[in-house]
């Protein structure tokens, strides 16, 4: 804050004011002058120049009258009949005293100017002329002419006293109001600053984004600049006015990271634009595409011994309902619609069901098989509860569908707008969780039941190991869901589906494509029966 000090006061009258600035050594000020002191020559001194130093302030304006100064050498000031003028001339030209002060020459322009109207008026009635000097005159309805200053800025010279420049004038002109000029690049301010402009205000604006808060007790100029709270907005532009208080945003919008518009509420799911989103679509695309290659080759290799021994049928629906599993993790990706939200829960639940059945269907196989029971016979026993889960999704779409819903969250960068499936149902949720974990742990205890079984015909190991990782996933899917907020929620049940795919498809079909492609000396009935 660099304060403005405007004094109007005759010279006479200032001497006191000035004392008392030089006595409590203010020397911070900008100080704005009237005609009567500007050009002052009493305060141009060192003691005074050291607090007023860069003032500025309107003169009459000064001008060289064609003329004036051969006729005032060739006048004496001791004569009888001379001007009181005169006198004041020699004086201020010879550093002597005569008589009386400085106060005429300042207007002896205008005196001049004055002359010329009447002159003019007299002789053509004309009331706009110009000067010889090229400055246009004229008188308004009441008689007046335009004013005309010069704009004097005191600098401090070598010897340490002020030197009154003229930085600028104003100047009237024909069809306007005048005519201001100022050179900035010589105008020194208050404290002698060449540089920086003095600003006399209390408080700088407040920009936008905050509000303005009074000081108790200070002047109205006075105040705080607050920031507007979450959720509000200011968008004054740095006016003096400023505002007052902040604007609530309406709803769904929430103010931007500076306060100073409202933008919508960010809307929050696993789209396939996030990393997440591309990470989780690639693995998935991988995984099915993996399914499909091991299905091509059971199916250009299904009259071998290793495929045939295994039950060719039950292995194809097996990788048919696997590749369902990871296909169906891309429908929990990108912003839920009714269908999606439809679609991914009973995909989900019919392809693990599915799967878990043939699993089941392979070792009730293993067992069955040195009992002398076809495995044809006991297919369709196996797999049939699948059916039963049918039953479950339609009911479970019927009264109490999925639907995506809307739920309002809040974090570090404000609240957002989460989208998600809504279950409907928790009790047919559940039911489908339910339904797969006892066939998943139905079937891990028949698998290990047969893993004494000969070791050419068992597959009760590998599907052991795999209703291991399938059941430890989905014991540490629960926690995890639960505590992920937003759309990490959908993200970690898409891991528990790949998850426990890959661990499938891996566990049941890599030793069996290795042996396929890369060992195909053990593909034989004779090496199945070697044991």
């Amino acid at each position: 804050m660099h304060p403005l000090i405007t004094h109007l006061c005759c010279s006479s009258l200032c001497q006191a004011l000035f004392e008392e600035v030089v006595h409590q050594n203010v020397t911070d000020k900008q100080w704005i002058a009237n005609d009567p002191w500007v050009t002052y020559r009493a305060f141009s001194v060192p003691r005074y120049v050291s607090s007023l130093a860069g003032t500025i302030g309107f003169a009459l304006r000064k001008a060289d009258i064609p003329g004036l100064g051969a006729f005032l050498t060739r006048i004496n000031p001791h004569s009888p009949n001379s001007d009181p003028f005169v006198k004041e001339l020699w004086e201020t030209l010879f550093g002597c005293s005569l008589s009386g002060g400085l106060g005429q020459t300042l207007v002896t322009y205008n005196v001049y100017k004055a002359v010329y109207a009447i002159a003019y008026t007299i002789k053509d009635m004309l009331v706009n002329f110009t000067t010889p000097l090229k400055e246009w005159m004229n008188f308004d309805e009441n008689g007046d002419t335009p004013a005309s200053y010069d704009i004097i800025n005191w600098h401090v010279t070598v010897q340490g006293t002020a030197e009154f420049v003229t930085v600028g004038h104003f100047v009237p002109s024909q069809g306007s109001d005048g005519q201001f000029h100022i050179d900035m690049d010589r105008v020194v301010w208050g404290g002698g600053n060449r540089h920086k402009v003095p600003v006399s205000v209390c408080s700088s604006p407040c920009p936008p984004g905050t509000r303005k808060a009074v000081q108790k007790g200070s002047p109205v100029c006075c105040f705080d600049c607050l920031p507007c709270a979450k959720g509000e907005i200011s968008n004054k532009t740095g006016d003096f006015e400023g505002s007052l208080e902040c604007v609530r945003c309406p709803e769904r919008f929430w103010s931007s990271s500076d306060h100073t518009v409202c933008v919508p509420l960010q809307l929050d799911f696993l789209s396939y634009g996030d990393t997440m989103g591309i990470i989780l679509s690639i693995v998935s695309t991988v995984g099915a595409a993996l399914t499909a290659a091991t299905f091509a080759t059971f199916l250009c290799y299904r009259h071998t011994p290793l495929v045939r021994a295994n039950n060719s049928e039950v292995s194809f629906m097996l990788l048919l309902s696997l590749k369902l599993c990871f296909l169906c993790a891309l429908t929990f990706i990108g912003q839920p619609a009714a269908w999606s939200c439809k679609l991914r829960h009973t995909l989900f639940g019919i392809s693990f069901v599915l799967c878990i059945s043939c699993l089941l269907s392979r070792t009730m196989v293993v067992l069955v098989a040195f009992h002398s029971t076809l495995p044809g016979e006991n297919l369709m026993r196996y797999v049939g509860p699948a059916q039963q889960r049918v039953l479950i999704c339609v009911l479970w779409l019927t009264l109490a569908p999925p639907r995506p819903t809307e739920r309002d969250s809040m974090d570090k960068r404000g609240p957002k707008i989460i989208l998600e499936c809504a279950m409907g149902s928790v009790v047919a949720f559940s039911l489908v969780l339910g339904y797969i974990g006892l066939l998943a742990c139905l079937c891990l205890l028949l698998a290990f039941m047969a893993r004494k079984l000969p070791d050419n015909f068992n597959e009760a190991k590998l599907i052991t190991f795999s209703m291991l990782i399938f059941c430890a996933v989905w014991v540490a899917f629960v926690p995890a869901y639960i505590s992920s907020p937003g759309k990490y929620t959908v993200a970690v049940e898409i891991f528990a589906i790949l998850a426990s795919s890959y661990g499938l498809l891996l566990c049941i079909f890599a030793p069996k494509c290795y042996i396929i492609l890369l060992r195909p000396e053990k593909n034989s009935k004779k090496h199945l029966m070697a044991r």
